[in-house]
């Protein structure tokens, strides 16, 4: 696999976690109601709420989907260069 790959795949895969955390924090669920509901333990919630441990996508799909939040990964946007200004006379064109 190509480094920069498995770099990327990180970065999305850490993205989505803050983004879970947040809706976990966000939502009046309780970690115990979420551990029941995803089939997920308890001490495992607590080690993704601590940053110290992930999720699988199944259990993060399950624990998105009792928190009524969708995990979506896209291409991101290319942004246009900025065009440039000149300045005339004091003025912005």
């Amino acid at each position: 696999m190509h480094m920069g790959y498995v770099c990327d795949m990180m970065r999305i895969m850490s993205k989505i976690l803050d983004e879970i955390r947040k809706a976990i924090e966000a939502s009046d669920k309780t970690r115990y109601w979420l551990s029941k509901a995803c089939s997920i333990p308890q001490s495992q919630l607590s080690r993704l709420m601590t940053g110290e441990k992930g999720l699988s996508l199944d259990a993060l799909e399950r624990l998105a989907d009792a928190l009524g939040v969708e995990i979506v990964v896209r291409h991101k946007r290319t942004r246009k260069k900025a065009k440039q200004r000149t300045v005339k006379h004091g003025k912005h064109d």
